[in-house]
């Protein structure tokens, strides 16, 4: 999933700095998760990991790629492969009424509708397989573990198959070539670590009092917010048939907004993640261009680090752009490295 501010790219040398500089590490908070590409680096690498993200979308492909060592296996359901019957499905095969399907009704041109975020077959789909998932939870027919599973299938799959440019603050006015591809879900991609992993949908001064070797954090570096560019994924991963307007549909997100993305709490949101952290070390992940300066995010960081462990490293980013990579002069990615217990 095209993510802003993936961090596909710095991957090696979050990982780098970790071995090199505090090697004795073995559990991890990620506290801003996104699409849990950190998280699933920290899992693979061994390390007991602890996910977090106030989006529930994002919460959900944690709860799945994270919070499972192994493949559920559906037992109570009694269907034997419930991704290829999902697949399967069409209205007609289910008790659900067209009314019922949110994301056909809003977000794909039938009726008075002129949003052109899915075709109308594809929209369709995502709604049956929705409610078809949530109709086994509360049926009890599927565990938890079952449930998130399933969904975080979904979720993965809808990106494939929507008219956008990458996120879903805006759709197209044409329909492009992806939009024509059947809606496919396939079997999300669980490894274990043998350890017992912990996945969370919480603001994130909930999770400063985990005790664990390392807190990262992968904060909103500018003013623009997640939500309206994910509103959809998070509409069909909550299914809570939300009031929506505007051209795109948007959902309500006043009570979904960063303080990391307000000049005016940007510099105590990071002051209050650094001084009530209860971790050992805390990384950063933060660039030069931000909302922060380099030079006041040193400085919190000075401020709460025992004797002289603060260390700050900057990696020339990398951006693509039609798939040509190029360097951004000027525009340095950061890791914040400090010891706070």
């Amino acid at each position: 999933m095209r993510y802003i501010g993936g961090k596909s790219l710095l991957l090696e040398n979050i990982n780098n700095v970790i071995t090199s500089e505090i090697p004795k590490v073995s559990s991890v908070v990620d506290l801003f998760a996104g699409s849990g590409i950190v998280s699933n680096s920290f899992k693979s690498n061994g390390y007991r990991t602890i996910s977090n993200d106030f989006l529930y979308f994002s919460y959900v492909m944690s709860r799945a790629s994270i919070g499972l060592n192994r493949k559920p296996s559906f037992k109570k359901l009694g269907i034997a492969d419930p991704v290829r019957h999902l697949n399967a499905l069409t209205l007609a095969d289910t008790s659900f009424e067209i009314d019922q399907c949110f994301i056909y009704n809003n977000y794909s041109p039938v009726g008075d509708c002129e949003r052109m975020y899915f075709q109308p077959e594809n929209a369709m789909k995502i709604d049956i397989i929705r409610l078809t998932i949530e109709k086994w939870h509360t049926e009890e027919l599927i565990s938890e573990d079952e449930y998130f599973y399933l969904l975080s299938a979904l979720i993965n799959a809808v990106p494939f198959i929507s008219n956008i440019t990458g996120v879903y603050a805006a759709y197209l006015k044409f329909w492009d070539e992806r939009t024509y591809k059947t809606l496919e879900l396939t079997e999300p991609v669980i490894t274990s670590n043998g350890k017992k992993n912990e996945c969370y949908n919480s603001d994130f001064t909930k999770l400063l009092s985990k005790k664990c070797d390392l807190l990262y954090a992968d904060p909103p570096y500018n003013s623009r917010e997640y939500l309206p560019n994910y509103h959809i994924l998070e509409t069909i991963a909550r299914y809570d048939y939300p009031e929506i307007h505007g051209v795109t549909g948007m959902r309500n997100y006043d009570d979904q907004k960063s303080v990391f993305c307000k000049k005016g709490t940007v510099a105590s949101a990071f002051e209050t993640m650094i001084r009530d952290c209860q971790s050992k070390y805390i990384l950063i992940s933060y660039n030069n261009e931000a909302l922060l300066s380099t030079e006041a995010l040193s400085d919190i960081c000075r401020r709460y680090t025992i004797g002289d462990s603060f260390k700050l490293f900057e990696f020339s980013y990398r951006r693509y752009k039609n798939k040509i990579p190029n360097n951004t002069a000027g525009l340095k990615e950061q890791l914040y490295l400090l010891r706070r217990h």
